[in-house]
């Protein structure tokens, strides 16, 4: 017979075998959920942020893992069934269809990335963000001019604007008394016809209410032969201010004759555009992260690059796109229609900086200039292929 000693050493070993075998399960099932996460879930969901769809750290502490397994499976039949956690995600995230992996993953599969998905959050400390390196065009750039309150001025600006008012308000307190004393010493002289056309005479009858200075006087005189149907018309001169004006734009016309077409001293409208477009190209030259920058790359065709596009495409777009580019929560992408350019140059700027309206995500900083355009090489190369189950077109044709 066995002692108790030796039955309870044996069942402690049988225990620590246990939670040992345990414990390399669970680390062998997070392993490969992480390939099948990367592969299929990294494209739309972060750890620690929202993307196309939620962060997902703790996210099996808030819904259960039998809630996961089912909204993995097949989101939109959740949904449907009015479950409210999965409505309110669904409604929170644009309505973007989370495509149903229920028949490319098996249920280990997704258990995988249940237990990945746990031990991610364990794993994911809660950083502070970290601001954003300036760029050199950043740096290069100008600061911005901040506004600046008027009571926030120095004290001497305060006295500068005090002291010119007070002297306009002097000036215009002198000009108005000298006004009011040699008007009345003038008497009738101010009446006289001679006074009237000089003018002081004219600036005198301006301030008095007298508009005909500017509008010209009336001569009531008809034209001898100018009476049509009792239709009159009067040989009046043209107002003062309209002459006056069309005098100046005589001045400016010679003047602008003088300073662009002969002397060349200023630049015309085909050289000041030119101009702009070269400085323009500069700024942009400056920010390569400006969506409208001019891009002139070509499409790669050598079979290295079009396999490392695939091999990108599989692991970041199938996701949303399908693994032949058939189109799923994404667009087709192998028919002649476009939303955002067929163009290799296109295809490169919506990978770069994304649609962010439409779910999809940018890719800038996490695949390089070289990695994109092998993408959007591979993307064109899927053209006429014709994959089952094609989604129907959208957009433009190219």
């Amino acid at each position: 017979m066995k002692s108790p000693i030796i039955k309870l050493r044996q069942l402690a070993l049988a225990a620590g075998f246990v939670l040992l075998t345990g414990a390399t399960a669970f680390a062998q099932d997070a392993v490969q959920g992480k390939k099948i996460f990367e592969g299929n879930c990294a494209a739309c969901h972060s750890m620690d942020a929202d993307v196309v769809g939620p962060a997902l750290k703790d996210v099996h502490e808030r819904r259960g893992d039998e809630w996961l397994h089912k909204f993995i499976s097949n989101s939109q039949e959740l949904i449907q069934s009015g479950d409210a956690d999965a409505v309110a995600v669904y409604e929170k995230f644009n309505k973007m269809p989370m495509p149903a992996f229920g028949s490319s993953l098996t249920e280990d599969d997704i258990s995988h990335v249940i237990a990945y998905i746990k031990e991610a959050s364990a794993a994911a400390p809660a950083v502070a963000e970290e601001p954003a390196a300036t760029t050199t065009a950043e740096a290069a750039a100008p600061a911005a001019v901040q506004e600046v309150a008027f009571m926030d001025l120095p004290p001497i600006v305060h006295f500068i604007y005090g002291l010119v008012g007070l002297i306009i308000l002097l000036i215009i307190v002198v000009l108005f008394t000298l006004f009011r004393l040699i008007v009345p010493m003038m008497g009738d002289s101010l009446k006289d016809e001679e006074f009237q056309t000089t003018f002081s005479g004219r600036v005198y009858a301006l301030l008095s209410g007298d508009a005909t200075v500017m509008t010209g006087k009336a001569k009531d005189v008809i034209h001898s032969t100018h009476d049509f149907d009792g239709i009159q018309e009067y040989d009046n001169d043209l107002p003062p201010w309209w002459k006056y004006l069309f005098y100046v734009t005589i001045v400016f016309a010679v003047g602008y004759m003088l300073h662009y077409h002969v002397f060349r001293t200023g630049a015309l409208q085909i050289e000041e555009y030119e101009t702009e477009m070269a400085q323009a190209a500069l700024i942009t030259a400056q920010n390569v992260e400006d969506p409208n920058a001019v891009t002139n790359f070509e499409v790669l065709t050598d079979a290295a690059a079009l396999e490392s596009g695939k091999a990108l495409y599989i692991q970041n777009c199938a996701a949303c796109h399908g693994q032949a580019g058939e189109g799923t929560v994404g667009p087709n992408l192998t028919d002649e229609y476009w939303l955002h350019g067929g163009d290799v140059n296109d295809i490169f700027k919506t990978v770069k900086f994304g649609v962010p309206s439409k779910g999809m995500v940018p890719w800038q900083g996490k695949l390089t200039k070289d990695q994109m355009l092998e993408v959007s090489s591979y993307i064109l190369s899927l053209q006429g292929s014709n994959p089952p189950n094609a989604k129907e077109a959208q957009g433009e044709k190219e």
